[in-house]
């Protein structure tokens, strides 16, 4: 049976940028790109007029940013379903934690192979949410040095203490299976845990409870994760 092809629009200043992607992204066939855009300002009127699946954002442009335009887009209630993957050359520590916190469902940085950003575009498309590990490192950096700044003290209230662990884990960048290896319990279970983290605490994905996990001061960079290792990326939910 045939599925719908993901719709998207790419909003980059950079026209050949814009063509490659376009390229890349419709290489096997299961994504269609309905639109592009120069500006933010643009992306947010194309995407408004083609409601498409997802948009491949990028951050520094003329007329609006990709983290205003990103704003924009997903807080109108019109365009609820419509999810935003960051694609850009910098990963200055601002960059990352603002599109997060902006609500972006992903941040790969334009060095990313094809095969990978075919992937991410599926992963954010299906409703699941992306980080590279270099981009989870960022993201710790970042609200580390927030120092808790900006973030609901209340935020954790209510979380028991399983919860708060599984959460801890979810800000070193543990996948889910992982997860429930490390805390002795089945991947499912895991997942409900997530599952119910999001609807507990608010947060509109995985990548934002790994900004909640260290704006709260849960988590600090330095701080071993399961087995003493480090970050391994924000996986799907």
């Amino acid at each position: 049976m045939s599925t719908d092809p993901i719709r998207v629009v790419i909003v980059d200043d950079q026209a050949l940028v814009r063509t490659g992607l376009r390229t890349l992204a419709e290489h096997d066939g299961d994504v269609v790109v309905v639109g592009e855009a120069a500006d933010g300002r643009t992306g947010i009127a194309q995407v408004r007029a083609l409601r498409p699946d997802l948009v491949l954002m990028d951050v520094r442009m003329p007329v609006l940013d990709g983290l205003a335009a990103t704003r924009e887009i997903l807080a109108d209630p019109l365009l609820r379903g419509c999810r935003v993957l960051i694609l850009t050359t910098f990963d200055e520590d601002e960059h990352v934690h603002e599109a997060l916190r902006a609500g972006a469902s992903g941040y790969l940085l334009k060095d990313v192979s094809p095969t990978d950003l075919r992937a991410a575009i599926r992963t954010v498309a299906a409703g699941g949410a992306l980080l590279s590990p270099a981009v989870t490192e960022t993201v710790m950096r970042a609200a580390a040095e927030a120092g808790g700044q900006g973030t609901d003290p209340t935020a954790l209230e209510g979380l028991g203490e399983r919860e708060r662990e599984i959460l801890a884990l979810i800000g070193r960048g543990l996948t889910n299976d992982e997860i429930a290896a490390h805390v002795h319990l089945s991947p499912a279970t895991a997942r409900t845990y997530v599952s119910r983290l999001l609807a507990r605490t608010g947060a509109r994905d995985r990548p934002a409870l790994v900004v909640l996990a260290y704006e709260t001061g849960l988590v600090r960079p330095g701080r071993p994760g399961a087995d003493g290792a480090g970050p391994a990326g924000a996986a799907t939910s």
